[in-house]
């Protein structure tokens, strides 16, 4: 018996012994998850942002790595599949076991994921500009709210250009709604009348412009100066400014700023249609700083193409993911709960030779730019804030979030707390 009980604690001990090593072995690196399309409709721009967090995962281990320990990059292809990112994000938190996760580009991409994020307490960094209206524990938004992009850029076409009349142009999904309604919010505000207001949704990759760019040439001929407000999305871009362009429409006559289109948009196309026309973003690759220029550097050598560009989403990429070494070093783990604890007011440099800040609503601080499209495809900035905004979750100008606001520090720890009731009413919608 005793014989019997001895090899029995010894294949006890010798199993505990094998699962010790196997967590010994998967606790040798640090995970770091890149949930990018690399097929489909949306490889095109989250190609470079999967490429953006290799270079960074690399950068970090030629530094010695993070506490002690290599970075190591789990690459999935969600493949412009909404439902798959969700999919792919379970995989990588459950299968995987990924500390962190950099990932998705539209909305309904960030919507899929989110539920998954929050069951499995995983962190998700999410890079692009969006519509606002959401606040989770388990994402930090890097990219811009509209606050950050569209308002900013309303206030220079109206001040500085003196336009008067608006036309919204959008492809028809959750972002371009959401940010129009705020946008119509805030011109009503400022005494624009519904009449100086025109309103057009397409679907994705819509190329018939011939009428609709015909709408815009009347509504623009009221004898009022008129701008279009775009946040048209991907390819359909193309065919719009070469109808705006085939009609003899410049950006002299009706100035279209955009939020969707960057240098990487704009590389390998005929510009010439667009020279003239602007954009809002939070960086371009034509910023004059130092950081810019060392950024710029490394991209080159690490793609191996001096051709390649940079633009606003690869920029969010590098200060979410060095504001995640930054918050697991204050850490000293790499624990979810002590990350997301830690995040808040991490600082980090951004490329346009400033810093940016994560406030306790998961937002970062940001300088906003408006750039003119130059012939070689890249901008020339023509305006920009004085110092860096907040990025707001919840727009001042509607009705159901003017009295919500979003602060992750105890005790409130809520992303939706209403001020009016102080009732948080979920964790993000």
């Amino acid at each position: 018996m005793n014989t019997i009980h001895e090899r029995l604690l010894a294949t006890v001990a010798a199993i505990a012994l094998g699962v010790t090593a196997l967590n010994a072995q998967a606790g040798d690196t640090i995970k770091v998850g890149v949930l990018h399309s690399l097929s489909g409709t949306m490889a095109i721009s989250e190609t470079t942002l999967k490429d953006t967090v290799l270079m960074l995962v690399e950068e970090q281990n030629k530094k010695g790595g993070l506490l002690g320990k290599k970075l190591e990059a789990v690459v999935v292809d969600p493949a412009s599949n909404w439902p798959l990112f969700a999919e792919k994000a379970r995989e990588l938190l459950q299968k995987h076991k990924v500390d962190v996760v950099f990932g998705c580009w539209t909305s309904v991409s960030r919507k899929s994921v989110l539920p998954v994020f929050e069951e499995l307490n995983g962190i998700l960094f999410y890079p692009v500009q969006y519509e606002g209206e959401e606040s989770s524990r388990n994402v930090f938004y890097t990219g811009a709210a509209p606050n950050q992009q569209a308002i900013p850029a309303v206030d220079y076409l109206m001040n500085e250009l003196g336009v008067e009349r608006w036309v919204l142009a959008g492809t028809d999904y959750v972002y371009p709604r959401t940010t129009n309604k705020i946008l119509q919010a805030y011109l009503k505000s400022k005494g624009v009348k519904d009449e100086d207001i025109m309103i057009n949704y397409t679907p994705f990759g819509h190329s018939d412009w011939q009428s609709i760019v015909a709408e815009i040439k009347k509504f623009g001929s009221a004898g009022k100066k008129t701008a279009v407000v775009s946040t048209i999305n991907g390819d359909a871009n193309v065919p719009f400014y070469k109808e705006l362009a085939n009609q003899g429409i410049s950006a002299e006559d009706i100035p279209v700023v955009a939020f969707s289109v960057g240098e990487e948009e704009l590389s390998g196309i005929d510009t010439k249609p667009l020279v003239g026309h602007l954009a809002a973003w939070n960086y371009f690759m034509s910023v004059d700083t130092e950081e810019n220029e060392e950024f710029i550097e490394k991209w080159h050598a690490f793609i191996k193409d001096e051709d390649r560009v940079t633009n606003d989403p690869m920029e969010a990429h590098v200060i979410g993911f060095n504001m995640w070494v930054k918050a697991v070093e204050k850490a000293g783990t790499t624990d979810p709960d002590a990350v997301i604890d830690a995040m808040i007011g991490v600082t980090v440099p951004n490329l346009s030779g400033g810093y940016a800040t994560m406030m306790p609503n998961h937002h970062i601080t940001k300088p906003v730019l408006i750039g003119e499209i130059q012939e070689d495809g890249q901008f020339e900035v023509v305006w920009q804030t004085p110092g860096t905004v907040v990025g707001d979750a919840w727009s001042d100008y509607l009705p159901g979030s003017r009295d919500i606001i979003s602060d992750w520090r105890a005790p409130l720890s809520c992303g939706n707390y209403n001020v009016k009731t102080g009732k948080c009413s979920g964790q993000n919608f």
